[in-house]
């Protein structure tokens, strides 16, 4: 459980970061809540950060939702802030938001789509930098997790390269900044998030669409939020830093079950192991 412990998932008004959050607020979280839609008709889906901020109180955690975007430092530095002001601890950073634009899923050469497509090296990479970057003080506090949402995408093809060289700095990143917070007791760690049932996923016609035959075995939007439960319980956890895993493999280690008491299956047999790096330190 993750009583009197405060969290900040970044991009949280829909999707992933809106199930993971109300994941952690059902384990009893005080859980922040980031991202640009603050009223209905702002995203396509209707959801904001207040609507995710109510579930999760409902689940018997505390939401607080902060309208911000997170390709604006001025912004996001205003939400740590904010946290240290009203809490004066940070224990979990969720990095979950990106920049998914319009036509992502799209087959065909990277110079075909639209340059617009570069912005997830800003919201989904560099945005992950900042988030971490200003919560580090309060993390090392109290020796906090960081949980880096990433996909397979790093390392194979995947909605181009765009998208993969992200998720490819995600992992890299993940890795690099968990030597420097090693010593401060800050574990941090990229998962592989498998297809997972989001609102937009769930209008795939499964007949017609490449992501079909996934559905039956995709995760749910809270089934990451179980897994940072864990690990953040886990009091071996220092031992996972720095690595990535695959969130089906996390949630093996750890007996998480999904929402519907399933466990979500590995992509290792089809994309291969996660990305791996060299343990050479040159400082």
């Amino acid at each position: 459980m993750l009583k009197d412990r405060v969290a900040l998932v970044t991009g949280a008004s829909l999707g992933v970061g809106k199930g993971i959050a109300i994941a952690l607020g059902a384990a009893g979280a005080t859980v922040y809540i980031t991202g640009r839609s603050g009223k209905t008709g702002d995203n396509p889906f209707g959801g904001t950060v207040f609507a995710t901020a109510e579930e999760v109180s409902k689940r018997g955690g505390r939401g607080v939702a902060v309208v911000c975007d997170h390709s604006d430092d001025d912004q996001v530095r205003a939400v740590f802030k904010r946290i240290d002001s009203e809490s004066g601890r940070l224990d979990i950073l969720v990095n979950n938001a990106t920049a998914i634009p319009d036509g992502l899923t799209d087959s065909g050469p990277f110079w075909n789509k639209p340059l617009d497509f570069v912005k997830v090296l800003d919201v989904g990479l560099r945005s992950n930098y900042v988030a971490t970057w200003l919560a580090a003080p309060m993390l090392i506090r109290n020796g906090g997790v960081v949980f880096n949402s990433s996909s397979p995408g790093a390392k194979a093809y995947v909605h181009g390269p765009a998208y993969g060289a992200a998720k490819a700095g995600v992992d890299k990143m993940s890795h690099d900044m968990a030597h420097d917070f090693k010593p401060h007791g800050v574990v941090v760690v990229s998962v592989w998030l498998g297809l997972v049932k989001t609102e937009k996923v769930l209008m795939i016609d499964a007949n017609k669409s490449k992501y079909g035959p996934m559905l039956a075995v995709a995760e749910s939007t809270e089934f990451g939020g179980r897994i940072i439960d864990a690990l953040y319980n886990d009091p071996k956890r220092m031992e996972l830093t720095g690595q990535t895993f695959f969130s089906a493999e996390l949630a093996e280690r750890y007996g998480v079950k999904d929402i519907d008491g399933g466990q979500p299956p590995s992509g290792r047999g089809f994309l291969g192991p996660p990305t791996e790096f060299s343990a050479v330190v040159i400082e």
